[in-house]
């Protein structure tokens, strides 16, 4: 605690910056199409989803209940967990003997580290499970310092809590079990409290275990359909490219992985080291994202940053004027990370050209724009119906985006709640079965064919912004259905991930 207290203005302030950079960008844009899903999942708690555990519907009904579905509200959960990751890389710093300058740096690497901007902007897991694997590195480390049995106690707790979260979870937890036979001879083997501390990791993730044995283990499709549709395209060398988009920090983190090895003051922490060479080298093998394995980066750069510390003691100003150098790089290229910038000043920053009356953003960008549109135009046609039409009528949405954008947005437009046979909205049904009318947002003809026997254009959904997948959406109105939906709707159990 007195280390904290000496050192407590310098974390303080990285922290500032941090919050102050990432509230900038939460304010700008729209929701992204993962951030609707997440809300929408919200709505309908349970111990599981389709797609992923249950801990962002709790997180997502918390944000509710504090802020509505305001923008800014929503997105300052995942703005507080990439404070909290700061904070924890200067407190691992300094548990690894880093001093003021050491600090420094390591807070720097948080703030110069790009794709931590993007993670930290959107109310996805992907933020919070970066702060499990953190958090647990931190409870490793301070039990290695002191062998208090109860900072095992609380990796087991973040190792629950985690795989509530993200399933990549388990990789990082196989990482800190390789470890263990590295730290005294895997004398921690034999300690009664690492199984206890399993146990209680078990016991907070058996909720999610038994949902999924309910469900039949919708897991195991949601990762095969993510190999074949995503992760099969992978090149396995774009894993290991992705790394080095990031030089000055990846250096800092090198130099923690040699440091943790081979420094006398660090060696005893060489577990750590091992436990992400691990992470690494599966995740790599598992063909994964390249973002998958960031939360490795805040205890190598509390390392690295020991290391440099190590390194330049007798010189500091040394430290300050790395510390500068890892830092300037990143600033130009933080508003491609979170969009601290409107999109018109944006445009003009990314020098981006008008073609066809569209202007072509970044994937994440685009996926910001387009829904409040989308919802408007089946506002206006739902409106449109008497009060006895409205009552027998479905909306029905081809993707869990659209689907989103109608069940969140369209919240303020008093809309229905939408169908929608992808992913986690087929588990909620296919609404009144009886319905008259069809309201079809983004369903291609051919496909409607297939249902009704009364088809009819409305609109065709253009957007100057959106990712191409939500430009020219079709809005068709339907009538008389000619199959039996609740079959039709089984049918499609298996390609509800498609």
């Amino acid at each position: 605690m007195s280390s904290l207290k000496k050192f407590f203005p310098i974390i303080f302030v990285l922290s500032l910056v941090k919050l102050c950079i990432q509230l900038l960008g939460n304010r700008n844009y729209g929701f992204h199409r993962d951030e609707l899903l997440h809300l929408s999942v919200s709505e309908h708690l349970d111990w599981g989803f389709m797609e992923f555990p249950p801990l962002i519907g709790l997180l997502g009904k918390l944000s509710y209940w504090f802020f509505d579905y305001s923008l800014m509200g929503v997105r300052v959960f995942p703005t507080f967990a990439g404070v909290a990751i700061l904070i924890l890389c200067c407190l691992i710093c300094i548990e690894l003997g880093g001093k003021k300058q050491a600090i420094l740096l390591s807070g720097i690497c948080i703030l110069a580290f790009l794709p931590f901007y993007r993670n930290h902007t959107l109310f996805q897991p992907v933020a919070f499970n970066q702060l499990f694997w953190t958090l647990g590195f931190y409870f490793f480390i301070r039990f290695i310092n002191s062998e208090n049995k109860k900072y095992i106690v609380y990796l087991g707790i973040a190792l629950g809590l985690g795989l509530l979260n993200k399933y990549t979870m388990l990789i990082w937890a196989f990482g800190i079990l390789v470890s263990i036979l590295f730290y005294r001879k895997g004398r921690l083997f034999r300690n009664k409290w690492m199984y206890f501390s399993a146990i209680l990791a078990l016991v907070i993730f058996l909720p999610n275990i038994i949902w999924q044995i309910d469900h039949d283990f919708p897991i195991h499709k949601h990762l095969q359909a993510l190999k074949e549709h995503q992760l099969e395209e992978i090149n396995p060398w774009e894993f290991v490219l992705a790394q080095l988009g990031y030089p000055f920090t990846l250096l800092i983190s090198i130099l923690g992985i040699i440091g943790l090895f081979i420094d006398e003051k660090l060696k005893k922490y060489k577990s750590v080291a091992i436990a992400c060479l691990v992470i690494f080298g599966l995740m790599w093998i598992l063909k994964s994202k390249a973002y998958y394995v960031f939360g490795i980066y805040p205890v190598l750069f509390a390392a690295g940053s020991a290391k440099v510390s190590f390194i330049f003691s007798k010189k500091p100003v040394w430290i300050y004027a790395i510390s500068t150098i890892v830092l300037m790089p990143s600033i130009y290229f933080i508003p491609e990370a979170t969009p601290i910038l409107s999109v018109e000043n944006y445009i003009e920053y990314a020098d981006l050209k008008q073609k066809n009356g569209r202007v072509e953003l970044t994937s994440d960008y685009a996926d910001m724009f387009g829904w409040e549109e989308q919802v408007k135009l089946v506002d206006s046609v739902y409106q449109g119906l008497n009060a006895a039409e409205q009552q027998k009528t479905v909306i029905w949405a081809e993707n869990y985006g659209e689907a989103g954008a109608i069940k969140i947005l369209g919240k303020k437009y008093d809309l229905p709640n939408p169908i929608s046979r992808h992913g986690s909205f087929w588990t909620w049904g296919y609404g009144n079965k009886n319905a008259e009318i069809w309201i079809s947002l983004g369903n291609e003809k051919q496909v409607l064919n297939g249902v009704f026997e009364d088809i009819k254009l409305i609109k065709t959904i253009t957007h100057k912004y959106a990712v191409d997948e939500e430009n020219i959406i079709p809005l068709y109105i339907c009538r008389k259905p000619k199959i039996d939906i609740e079959d039709w709707w089984q049918q499609y159990k298996d390609h509800i991930y498609d």
